[in-house]
């Protein structure tokens, strides 16, 4: 089964989403499966059916006992939004042997060193402040201020 909570809207699931929203806003209850269909310009209610089972499939959307009238816009749950910067020590180990790595290409690479690659690299270690992980940020300061020198020395040549 796919998790509901990564699998995002289409287009035109968010239009019914928002249809249906604003509908159930200006009269107190859900539209019918023939509103919706002249609402946003379908040929058919079963092309509504369609994009509402989807969409109640994915989680966007509940439908009540199957009566008349029933449908209700699902808003995301607050365990899926982010609600800070903090991260578990699981996550840090794997941000810092990603950002490990770019370094390691970037100093290990042969060809002339690109501003684009140091600038890169310094928005890697800013990520790695705005999470919080100060100690690792600084630890990769010295190895940021080496290629800033190799760079400037490419350029004087």
């Amino acid at each position: 089964m796919v998790d509901s909570t990564s699998v995002r809207p289409t287009k035109k699931q968010r239009e019914l989403l928002a249809y249906i929203e604003t509908f159930i806003g200006e009269h107190g209850y859900s539209p019918s499966y023939r509103e919706i269909m002249n609402g946003l310009n379908y040929t058919s209610v079963a092309t509504v059916a369609l994009h509402v089972n989807n969409l109640i499939k994915r989680g966007h959307l509940a439908k009540r006992d199957h009566s008349a009238r029933s449908l209700e816009v699902v808003q995301p749950s607050e365990a899926t939004k982010i609600t800070s910067n903090i991260i578990a020590a699981g996550e840090e180990k794997w941000l810092v042997e990603k950002i490990e790595h770019a370094f390691g290409q970037v100093e290990n690479s042969g060809a002339e060193l690109l501003e684009s690659n140091v600038d890169q690299l310094y928005v890697l270690v800013g990520a790695l402040r705005v999470l919080g992980l100060e100690g690792a940020a600084q630890s990769f300061m010295p190895r940021l201020s080496a290629l800033k020198k190799r760079q400037s020395g490419q350029a004087a040549l």
